[in-house]
Parts: structure tokens; sequence; C-alpha cells
């Protein structure tokens, strides 16, 4: 339950995040695309992230990863999942949730982006003229 609370905080930080709850899961989506789905914290822990460069790795590499289901392994949509009573590698899946977010963010930036550059350039010092 710790982790997946702590997964959750994490994929509501992304930009643009936004917490739905299609088919009673808890996913996170960015322009109204899931980038992660996280499942349900009862009965062990599940997610699944779009990994495009790191899913074919991760499925031969740990034995608890598989393509996810209902064709999206085919769209290199990778999933995990652990029992209660499992260590979960949350920072590893902190990393998943990374690549995931990449893969389906708009790449021209969500709004919250934007926003947050137009107000890192305004906070810059004006640039002196060389005499």
């Amino acid at each position: 339950m710790a982790a997946w609370k702590r997964l959750k905080k994490y994929a509501a930080g992304k930009p643009g995040a936004w917490e739905d709850h299609p088919w009673g899961e808890t996913v996170y989506k960015v322009a109204k695309k899931v980038f992660v789905f996280l499942g349900h914290a009862d009965g062990g822990y599940g997610l699944s992230c779009k990994l495009p460069q790191s899913g074919e790795a991760a499925t031969t590499m740990f034995s608890w990863a598989e393509p996810t289901g209902y064709g999206l392994g085919k769209s290199g949509w990778v999933s995990a999942h652990f029992e209660n009573s499992e260590d979960v590698p949350v920072d590893l899946l902190e990393q998943w949730i990374d690549e995931s977010y990449a893969a389906v963010a708009p790449k021209r930036g969500t709004p919250a982006e934007a926003r947050a550059k137009k107000q890192s350039r305004s906070r810059r010092p004006a640039r002196r003229e060389a005499k």
C-alpha cells in the first residue's frame, strides 16, 4: 500500500497529469492519454506503463513483468504485479513512469509546462549590453 501511494504521488507530480478512474482503476493521464495504470491498492499491487525503450529488457529481466494484456503489449506496454508480501522496486517503477510519460505526453508540451517555461523566462535577469 505504501508503494502504491508513493507511485500515485509520483505520477500526479508530472506536468499536466491528472487522476482518472475508468473501469474502476486508478490511472494517470496527460492530455487525455493514459501514461500509467495503477489498478487497485487491494489484493496485491500492479501497474502498467508504456515502455518503448526498456520494455523488452524489462520483460526478459524481471519475472514479475510481462507484456500488458488486451493487445497493449504489442504497443510497448508492460505490466508488473507484486503480492502484498513482496518488495516493490519503487525507484525502478518511477523510472518506468518517467519513460511512459515521455512516450505519451504531447511533444509540444502540456499547458502546465508552457506556463512553467514562461514563468522561468520572466524571472531571468535582463541582459546587460557590452560597452
